[in-house]
């Protein structure tokens, strides 16, 4: 690590106007909101670990027997055929969700770049947009 030589620790000589706080505003808040879609997406992944889990004991199940099936925060019986079809249905569905907060997050990514790019170029070292 290094120190800052003086001229370095100062270099206020760009000047933030009302258009520039409002670029980092919405930088910081597109921030947020990425870091809030990566969160939801490491949920989705892990409940889809957990439905790939099912899948496969399903598959060793006995079908002439009925299955526990959770419903939200509930359990249901169900006979195995209905509870394939809709572990199926449930799969599509958290793919399709996952697809849309990923296209969510590389939206975000996108964004922040394009600001990443018009804020550095005029504040240079003055400005820290990195985590």
């Amino acid at each position: 690590m290094r120190m800052l030589a003086q001229e370095e620790e100062h270099d206020d000589s760009a000047e933030v106007t009302w258009e520039d706080q409002q670029r980092i505003n919405s930088f910081s808040k597109l921030n947020t909101r990425l870091r809030s879609i990566e969160e939801s997406i490491q949920e989705l992944k892990q409940e889809k670990e957990a439905l790939d889990d099912i899948s496969m004991e399903l598959e060793l199940a006995d079908e002439d027997q009925p299955v526990m099936y959770r419903i939200g925060e509930a359990f249901v019986h169900m006979p195995h055929p209905r509870a394939v079809k809709r572990l199926e249905k449930d799969l599509a569905a958290l793919n399709a969700e996952l697809e849309k907060r990923s296209a969510s997050a590389s939206e975000c990514e996108k964004q922040m770049k394009e600001l990443k790019v018009i804020l550095y170029a005029k504040f240079g070292r003055a400005i820290n947009l990195d985590e």
